[in-house]
């Protein structure tokens, strides 16, 4: 092949320009490209072949940089052939100088950006619809969520009660759950739970966990038999006790004192509650201490056959507050991956340097510890708090 050949027929556009940027010389590959022949080309400005946003920008801001610094590398226009189409260039460009170092011609160099930017159009449409279809998720995973909890709770007169849910992720649903709803005029009951799993089949596990609790609590609302029923009812739908769908869960039942058999006649409340492998709840007491309620023993829910569940008996008084949370919160990463908010005894701690609090202020403050960890929180939490008001 002639060098006249390589540069007639390059992979590319060719030319030559004077300082004032009008064509000197072109190859035969740009002028087919322009729909003209090379001789066309010669003596109009190179401007008079881009568009007008580009004629505009090459003589206002390429040209003047170019006689600056000597070069232009990969400039994107658009240049006009004789038929109107367009054609998406990349263009490149030295200036060279003669022998006594004046510059005497600015070289350059066009390739075809026909494909790339195909390409690129692909990619932005693709980035669209992964979007639309990330924005669809969310509706679907915030709308689904929001079936699973209750619209309001109930607590029964001279009870206070706070709940919160934070979502780990805007596109999946966790199964994290919590209820509070009367069973009589002087007796109520709650309960709060995590699925195993997250989207749509830990969805339909958390909705027929809180039916199924619902609807025992009504029939036999003594707390380890209720469980009983769930743990039968998720054995029955699974065909069998499946590792991979079970819960745990804190059910308890609220009996307003002087409606119970206890001897205490106060403002206060009496909870007998009972835990399917799920972890203790935190007794924020009016003396401005906070401890665990322990219910050792309990097994998780719908994994073993004849599990065991444990029960306890809570008295809340005015200024005692029962927190009920999921295990999100205790595993929160802190810092990175080597450290979790309870590794060290970080809940106790937290709740002791708050206590007394209502149940508004200790969900408050625990929501407001969540939003602060961030990233670090990457499974779903549920709160749950029941607090009697305190003495005036």
């Amino acid at each position: 092949m002639s060098e006249h050949d390589l540069y007639q027929y390059a992979p590319c556009g060719i030319l030559a320009m004077s300082l004032d940027g009008t064509i000197t010389a072109a190859n035969h590959t740009l002028a087919t490209w322009l729909g003209r022949a090379p001789v066309d080309l010669v003596g109009h400005p190179f401007s008079d072949f881009l568009t007008v946003g580009g004629r505009m920008y090459f003589e206002t801001h390429l040209a003047p940089v170019l006689q600056m610094v000597g070069k232009l590398n990969g400039i994107t226009v658009d240049l006009v052939a004789a038929d109107g189409s367009r054609l998406p260039a990349f263009v490149s460009a030295n200036v060279g100088y003669d022998a006594t170092g004046r510059p005497d011609l600015i070289r350059v160099t066009v390739q075809d950006a026909s494909d790339r930017r195909s390409y690129e159009h692909e990619l932005l449409v693709e980035r669209r619809r992964a979007e639309v279809a990330q924005e669809r998720a969310e509706v679907l995973a915030t709308t689904l969520r929001r079936s699973l909890l209750p619209p309001s709770l109930s607590p029964p007169p001279g009870l206070q009660a706070a709940a919160y849910y934070h979502a780990a992720s805007a596109s999946e649903v966790g199964g994290d759950f919590y209820d509070l709803f009367p069973l009589t005029r002087s007796r109520s009951a709650f309960f709060l739970g995590d699925v195993c799993g997250k989207d749509a089949e830990a969805a339909a596990l958390t909705s027929l966990t809180r039916y199924t609790l619902r609807a025992s609590a009504v029939n036999d609302d003594h707390p380890e038999a209720v469980l009983r029923s769930l743990d039968t009812m998720l054995a029955h739908e699974s065909g069998g006790y499946d590792p991979r769908r079970f819960c745990t869960v804190l059910f308890g039942v609220i009996t307003k004192c002087g409606a119970c058999e206890c001897p205490r006649d106060c403002a206060g409340f009496e909870i007998e509650m009972a835990s399917g492998g799920h972890p203790f709840a935190l007794l924020l007491g009016a003396d401005g201490e906070a401890r665990y309620v322990p219910t050792p023993g309990g097994q998780a829910v719908g994994m073993f056959r004849n599990p065991q569940f444990a029960s306890v008996a809570v008295h809340l008084g005015p200024g005692d507050t029962l927190l009920l949370y999921t295990d999100g919160l205790t595993e929160a990463r802190t810092r990175g991956d080597k450290e979790r908010f309870d590794d060290d005894g970080g809940l106790l701690r937290f709740a002791r340097e708050r206590a007394p609090a209502t149940a508004g202020e200790i969900v408050g403050a625990f929501s407001r510890l969540l939003a602060d960890i961030g990233a670090g929180v990457d499974d779903d939490t549920a709160l749950l708090a029941l607090g009697v008001p305190p003495a005036h």
